[in-house]
Formats: structure tokens, sequence, C-alpha cells
């Protein structure tokens, strides 16, 4: 997932209704596909932040001392500037990016 690639927006819009439930027909599981994928999204961007900020870590038993690093500075700086995962989700569920299916519906077949 190239998150700066992404043309979710940073800020909060309006969505017309219709487009959001349009795919499902019912805005309830439409709305629970979304928050599954960003939860999926929020897990990913909070992995590979762990991994970047741990590549900083430095292990003192001193309290004492604490270092400010530049580099760990502007790698949070990047993630807090990032779109928000509900906000990537949305824009992947309106772009038809998510992939889903409705289990009660293949077991009436």
């Amino acid at each position: 997932m190239d998150l700066k690639k992404s043309s979710a927006p940073i800020n909060t819009t309006t969505i017309d209704k219709n487009l959001v439930d349009a795919p499902t027909n019912n805005i309830y599981e439409a709305i629970s596909v979304i928050s599954k994928r960003a939860t999926q999204i929020n897990s990913e961007i909070k992995k590979e932040l762990l991994e970047k900020l741990d590549e900083f870590a430095t292990y003192n038993d001193s309290l004492d001392e604490i270092f400010e690093n530049k580099e760990q500075i502007e790698v949070s700086k990047y993630y807090e500037k990032l779109p928000k995962p509900h906000s990537l989700a949305v824009q992947e569920w309106l772009e038809d990016k998510i992939y889903y299916r409705n289990t009660k519906e293949n077991e009436d077949k």
C-alpha cells in the first residue's frame, strides 16, 4: 500500500450516501466493510511506523538522559500528516479497490 499515492482527503469531507451504499445496497453493510478495512490499514501503518521507530531506539537504563533524535521526529511528523485510516478505507471503497463478499448469499445457493 503506497500512502503517498493515495487521493484520500486529509480533512473531513462530505460523501454522498448513495455512492457509499451503491455496491451493497445497504449502508450498514458498506460501513461494516469499510470499518474492517480501516482496521487493517491502521494495523499496517502502525506496524510500519514501529519498525521505522525501532531503528532509532536506544536502550538505556538511565531515565535522566533523554535524547531528541531529529530523524525520529521527522518520521513521526510524516505519519501524523498522512490521511487517517478510515479516510483511506473510504477512498478505496469508492474506487472499488476493496474485495468483499456476503457469506449469507453464498449459503442460500
